[in-house]
């Protein structure tokens, strides 16, 4: 075998790559099993312990942190973990009419208003349909009479065209769309969720959001469609700040010591102790804060001595003053604008300090404290600032209005920078405010940049600004300036962000999902295990091998990659594990047919593997055609689906073919026997001879009644079952400690609901039901899915119920979820009728492929209809429910792929480009049932492996698996009875034409 050290050497390197992003997992794992032990049952506990070992050292030898370790394990998806999920929209309908600055036009309004509509409609391009709109309206005017104005006249002039203002306007969008995903971003970071996922939706001006663990909606609603408020402040420095607290400091003393029993748990001395060396530690490695240690709390003092110091010294317990050890050996104040620093998980108690009222009245009204936005690097110590209220009115010196520009950009030398630009009325301002800040040469003072009461930098003022362009310097990386100019501009951001769809999955149901997940993964895995050694004796160890190998890879580079493994996910590798045994099948089973034929082993293996490759290539680049339309067209559950089984079957295709004939080289090198059966499977599949083509109107038959069936039940069902992501509303599946009746439970909702009668429906047990509403589903008021909730549980009272998740499509989230269906259906058919005649150099065989498509699609679709209310789950028709079909349609173009290489083998060995007549039909005959023996292990195998899902894999994905039972069944019966039988017909038409 050629390039086998070259295969051995790739093995390799992929194996070391798994096993590094793997590793990972396991270090985190040891140290959270570490936490547990010394918690000993204690959650708080567990969490101190966690949060002391962010910054330590915990991977040997590399010497990665616990909070590094941490962000690059195994990241599970919301429905394994519990969170909610979030599609955040940017109006762009309020940017184009705050940019244009709210005109009165009539038509101007109009055209705004319909551009809205036909984006609701599953339009794409709004600012496009809103230009074409006002065109529409307005023949003949300028857009530029509306946007050109002073603070833009760099960027579009008075004459510009209206094609000019279009790409203006793009440009405005997108940046629109950057700043709200920086802005939104830090809100998530400073809500304190672990490992939040955000996507920016190319294409579109949405940006989708993942937290784990968060429940909290009405918060989170809040918290992320709150109007960003851009603040420039004049600063206190430290030495200003320093007396007062240390007078705080004597206050809290005092009044916890006369509260003491009331507050003992909150200053017990381990805790306090461990919260400051931990910020001793992490303070030590920054320049900025060398010697950063309290004065008078020594390194080896006892536990005792410590508490009855940090009694005496509450607030330095939890904040540190910057400080350094001057010439004279001394601890100093280190000058600038940060006042204290505390650890993450202490600024909680800080800011309880600073509320207390005794300690509230001794802060003078002109000071108010506010946090950094994010930690030093490579710590999780935050800086406190004290701001300087100046203003009556206790407004800040300037508001994000006064900024008309910024851009990330580099100085003479080489470094990042941010060059911010001010309208003529802000560059007043801050020529004013600038000049005090810079008045006294050896005190220069800052001025702090805060967005949502956060400080994002203060930096320090070198000398008075005028003219309205300042450049922002310090210790920044590109990534940091990048941010910072997305925050300035932020400030005149008129786009408000409103949450278009929203997913919340309980703790509760994702604890189940995992468990289910795991069973139905281990046992579908043992059965192909079983099933291949069985069939095929000792070669099937080597397939068995490869497996291990090949699941092996695909979760490390799932890992490596960052990807985020959902339920569906799970799936879908238990899936391509199922379909790469069809690549050890097409090989074995020719290996076989070679034997069969008297040629000796090595012979055998080698022209097996030469024959099967043409197959295996053709069978995989159409799935994985399939998988990449998923990815593109689909979003969050299909997506994770996509994702696993692209990266499956290119594993796959390396696992099968390359490492396992690498194996039987190594067995045949040792002179051990390879046998390919046993005396049970030796003589299966041998002889057969079905005439599928001379039967093949007796299934167009078969097919065309069960086709009628279906629509005949879709009229008189009054349409499809659609989830709510294909028609918009809220979902609630609800859990009930008993079985309900859903009839009552409508009832009892329907006057809660204003009259408008909900979609109460079973899930799987009779104690757990679905609800869909659409009450209030226009309304995007912050407020509104709390009505809607509560209104869910006063229709609820009386019974004792669970929330275990929720669902939230608006109906142009649906809209748009049903365009990418169709497309992704329609685009799958066009690649996959290219693809056929590309390989096949036959239209026909193209068609006839494309038609068994839409034969199976239709299919599946009238059992859908025909046993919707049979079946004791739900068959609605949601996103998961397309990436179902497309993975049929992968099935059926797989096997049908497979027998159109059988005949293209047999006409290159007869010297012929195509049959007619008789012998064309024993062709396809001959081609359909040599390759039966393949068609048949490969649909059971996975069949089998589906089936085990359905069983053990929990009610979230059974409808889901169950349309792939079915397509399983149906792509195996069309690639047989229909896709290659009906190019028969297709070709006697052609030649009836000529």
């Amino acid at each position: 075998m050629q390039g086998k050290g070259f295969i051995k050497f790739i093995a390799i390197v992929l194996a070391i790559v798994c096993a590094y992003a793997l590793s990972f997992t396991l270090v985190a794992s040891k140290v959270e099993k570490d936490a547990k032990n010394a918690a000993k049952g204690d959650l708080a506990k567990e969490k101190a312990y966690l949060d002391s070992m962010s910054t330590v050292k915990v991977y040997p030898v590399v010497g990665f942190t616990y909070q590094e370790v941490k962000a690059k394990e195994i990241n599970l998806g919301l429905d394994l973990k519990g969170g909610m999920n979030v599609t955040m929209e940017i109006s762009l309908a309020e940017l184009v009419k705050s940019l244009a600055g709210n005109p009165t036009d009539a038509n101007f309004n109009k055209a705004i208003q319909n551009a809205q509509i036909q984006l609701n409609a599953g339009g794409k391009d709004y600012i496009k349909i809103f230009v074409d709109e006002f065109e529409k309206l307005s023949p003949g005017v300028k857009l530029a009479d509306y946007f050109s104005n002073q603070d833009n006249a760099s960027q579009l002039k008075p004459s510009a065209s209206n094609g000019d203002v279009e790409s203006f306007l793009e440009k405005e969008a997108t940046s629109a769309i950057d700043r709200s995903f920086t802005v939104l971003r830090s809100r998530i970071d400073g809500f304190g969720v672990v490992s939040p996922n955000m996507q920016k939706q190319e294409g579109s001006n949405r940006i989708l959001i993942e937290m784990p663990g968060v429940q909290d909606k009405e918060r989170i609603a809040k918290l992320l469609q709150g109007s960003a408020e851009l603040q420039f402040w004049q600063v206190y420095q430290v030495q200003e700040v320093a007396p007062l607290l240390e007078n705080i400091n004597k206050i809290l003393a005092a009044t916890l010591k006369a509260d003491a029993p009331a507050t003992k748990d909150t200053t017990a001395a381990p805790a306090a102790g461990g919260k400051l060396a931990g910020l001793e530690k992490a303070a030590a490695k920054d320049t900025t804060a060398k010697g950063g240690k309290l004065a008078g709390l020594g390194k080896k003092d006892s536990s005792a001595v410590k508490a009855e110091l940090i009694k005496s010294n509450p607030l330095y317990a939890v904040l540190n003053l910057p400080i350094y050890q001057g010439e004279n050996g001394q601890q100093q104040l280190m000058p600038g604008a940060v006042v204290g620093m505390s650890l993450q998980k202490d600024t909680a108690k800080v800011n309880a300090y600073l509320k207390l009222p005794e300690v509230a009245a001794s802060i003078p009204s002109t000071m108010k404290f506010m946090w950094s936005v994010k930690p030093r690097e490579g710590s999780k110590i935050f800086e406190l600032y004290a701001i300087k209220v100046v203003s009556a009115d206790g407004k800040p010196d300037l508001g994000g209005e006064a900024i008309s520009d910024s851009r990330a950009d580099f100085d003479q030398k080489g470094k990042p920078e941010v060059t911010m630009y001010m309208t003529s009325e802000g560059s007043a301002k801050w020529k004013k405010i600038t000049a005090e800040a810079a008045a006294d040469p050896n005190n220069k003072k800052s001025i702090a940049i805060v967005l949502d009461n956060q400080v994002y930098s203060a930096p320090t003022v070198q000398n008075e600004i005028a003219g309205g362009v300042s450049s922002i310097t310090g210790n920044f990386t590109q990534a940091d300036t990048k941010d910072l100019s997305n925050i300035l501009k932020a400030g005149k951001l008129p786009a408000p962000a409103r949450i278009a769809g929203s997913y919340v999955v309980g703790p509760t149901l994702g604890a189940q999902a995992i468990h289910d997940g795991l069973i139905s993964f281990v046992i579908a895995f043992i059965v192909i295990l079983i099933f291949m050694a069985l069939y095929y004796h000792r070669a099937g160890w080597v397939a068995n091998f490869a497996l291990l190998i090949n699941l092996f890879f695909i979760i490390g580079i799932l890992v490596s990659l960052g990807a985020v493994l959902t339920l569906p996910g799970i799936a879908g590798i238990v899936l391509t594990i199922g379909l790469s045994v069809d690549a050890n099948i097409l090989i074995f089973e020719r290996v076989r047919e070679e034997l069969a034929h008297g040629k000796n082993t090595a012979t055998a293996i080698k022209e097996g593997f030469k024959h099967a490759m043409p197959s295996i290539i053709d069978s995989n680049v159409t799935l994985f055609i399939l998988g990449a339309i998923l990815y593109v067209f689909g979003s969050g559950p299909v997506q994770g689906f996509a994702t696993t089984l692209c990266i499956g079957i290119l594993s796959s295709l390396f696992a099968a073919v390359a490492i396992s004939r690498v194996v039987f080289e190594s067995l045949l090198n040792r002179k051990i026997d390879v046998s390919f059966d046993n005396s049970i499977t030796r003589n299966a599949f041998k002889n057969i001879g079905f005439n599928f083509v001379g039967r093949r109107k007796i299934y167009y038959v078969i097919s065309t009644i069960i086709i009628i069936a279906g629509i005949g039940m879709y009229f008189k069902n009054g349409g499809l079952n659609l989830g709510v992501d294909f028609k918009g509303g809220r979902t609630y599946l609800v859990h009930f400690d008993k079985a309900v009746n859903t009839e009552d439970l409508k009832a009892k909702l329907n006057p809660v609901f204003g009259n408008e009668t909900p979609e109460v429906k079973t899930a799987g047990e009779d104690s757990q039901v679905k609800i869909t509403t659409t009450f209030h589903i226009e309304d995007q008021d912050i407020k509104t899915d709390k009505v809607v909730e509560d209104a869910l549980n006063k229709g609820l009272a009386g019974s004792k119920y669970e929330i275990v998740s929720s669902q939230k499509v608006t109906p142009i989230i649906a809209s748009d979820i049903v365009n990418g269906a169709f497309y992704a259906v329609l685009i799958s058919c066009l690649f996959m009728f290219i693809y056929i005649v590309v390989r096949f150099k036959k239209w026909q065989y193209g068609l006839g492929a494309v038609i068994a498509l839409f034969h199976d699609v239709l299919m599946v679709l009238s059992f859908y209809t025909i046993l919707d209310g049979i079946m004791p789950f739900s068959l609605e028709i949601g996103q998961d429910f397309i990436a179902a079909i497309l993975t049929v349609m992968g099935y059926t173009m797989t096997e049908t792929v497979v027998v159109f290489d059988r005949i293209r083998e047999k006409l290159k060995e007869s010297g012929k480009e195509d049959l007619h007549g008789e012998e064309r039909n024993n062709l396809i005959n001959f081609a359909l049932n040599s390759t039966l023996s393949r068609t048949i292990l490969t649909s059971l195998t996975v069949f089998f492996v589906l089936l085990v899902i359905f069983i053990f894999g929990g009610d979230s994905i059974r409808g889901f698996i169950f349309a792939l039972l079915i397509g399983r069944i149906i792509g195996t019966y069309s690639s047989l009875c229909i896709s290659t039988p009906i190019v028969i017909d297709l070709g006697s038409s052609a030649e009836k034409k000529k």
